[in-house]
């Protein structure tokens, strides 16, 4: 059986000062995992560097990697009206995927969505761990899976824990996960989509309630400890007790023992 072909992961391709211009030029050139093989380009995160929320998809659909800008397909149309009903400013948000590239299966003319494989997705997490890095934003939404497990370990389920304000990771001073807007376009009647479309919409609203509570507090955030954030075994959270005043205090969490004071590149 052939050996699989090696990649570099992203890490040999972030430039050495982190800016959301450098970091977006570097991603251009991004040969970290296979799949800049056969999609269009890097579609890179977009937003103002000082968004207070970031929002981190799986990847780039078909019409994103036309456009090389992300959410700006039917789902980031859905996302942008849940948005707008609870009162978040789209231009406020920084938007990206945990992975950079389409990955697709062709068909006849059609391109496909095929979910990434673990091993892309850790190849694409420095370019991640760098845009929370330069962005540094309060509240961090993971939409989907595979973007929650990226962050918060394979065995974290958005079923069980979508809407909840996590504290206790290093990411963020809060970290919170939902569905992906695309399975709200996949609901099988009208009822079904509007019922899940409602409670979009009241994730989202538990999204301004925390950005209302912290109000800057990712900003001033010490930085050492970002990079961990994957190390942060999500078993081990969940085998504790609820600690329902952890949950909504706004406190970051007390530093991990260990935890050494380096670039979140490095981790």
């Amino acid at each position: 059986m052939p050996a699989l072909p090696q990649y570099p992961t992203a890490e040999p391709f972030l430039p050495a000062k982190l800016t959301l211009p450098l970091l977006t030029d570097a991603a251009k050139g991004c040969e970290g995992c296979d799949l800049h093989k056969h999609a269009t380009q890097t579609v890179f995160g977009e937003g103002p560097k000082d968004a207070r929320v970031m929002f981190v998809g799986e990847q780039p659909g078909d019409q994103e990697d036309k456009a090389g800008k992300p959410f700006v397909g039917p789902s980031g149309m859905m996302f942008d009206r849940a948005l707008d009903k609870v009162g978040i400013d789209r231009s406020e948000v920084y938007v990206t995927n945990a992975v950079k590239h389409f990955k697709f299966e062709q068909r006849g003319k059609r391109r496909i969505h095929s979910k990434p494989s673990a091993r892309q997705i850790a190849a694409c997490k420095p370019w991640l761990k760098a845009e929370v890095e330069v962005i540094k934003p309060d509240v961090i939404v993971a939409l989907g899976a595979t973007a929650a497990q990226a962050m918060l370990g394979g065995s974290f389920k958005v079923t069980q824990h979508r809407g909840e304000a996590i504290r206790d990771t290093t990411w963020a001073p809060c970290v919170m996960a939902t569905v992906h807007p695309s399975s709200l376009l996949r609901a099988p009647d009208e009822a079904a989509r509007h019922a899940a479309i409602k409670a979009f919409e009241e994730d989202m609203r538990a999204v301004k309630k925390q950005m209302d509570q912290l109000k800057g507090r990712g900003k001033r955030a010490p930085q050492a400890a970002r990079g961990l954030a994957e190390k942060v075994a999500w078993a081990s959270r969940a085998s504790r007790p609820s600690d329902p005043d952890a949950k909504s205090s706004g406190e970051m969490p007390k530093p991990r023992s260990g935890a050494r004071a380096r670039h979140a590149r490095h981790a």
